[in-house]
């Protein structure tokens, strides 16, 4: 079983930055795709991100794929989610997925199977 720990929400402006950090427990962390996905109140969780389990490929939803940056560290069991020009419309509940079956980095919610409890993103004007 694999914990994921996500860090480094806040409350912001808009047009600052933030990179969110997910740590995975557990040695087999270079064998699954990990992702973000996010959450904002009233709305279905919606993808972000995605990396595959050798770093090599991402995947990115259209409206963020100019602004957000993936990115893994296999040492430090570690997926980075670099966050730049934030808006209002980034404010959501921030979760980290990890997926074995599957090594490309889907953006279907279906095909991960462990899941963080999530962070917090702000984003005022």
């Amino acid at each position: 079983q694999v914990q994921l720990v996500e860090s480094g929400g806040g409350s912001v402006q808009a047009g600052d930055s933030l990179r969110l950090s997910c740590v995975a427990s557990g040695r087999t962390f270079s064998l699954y795709a990990m992702a973000w996905f996010r959450q904002a109140p009233g709305k279905e969780r919606e993808f972000v991100a995605a990396i595959s389990a050798n770093g090599k490929n991402t995947n990115y939803a259209d409206s963020q794929k100019g602004r957000f940056t993936i990115s893994r560290d296999s040492a430090k069991n570690t997926v980075y989610l670099q966050m730049g020009t934030l808006t209002p419309e980034d404010t959501a509940v921030y979760y980290c997925a990890a997926q074995l079956r599957i090594g490309v980095p889907t953006s279907n919610a279906n095909s991960y199977t462990y899941w963080g409890q999530g962070t917090q993103v702000t984003v005022s004007s």
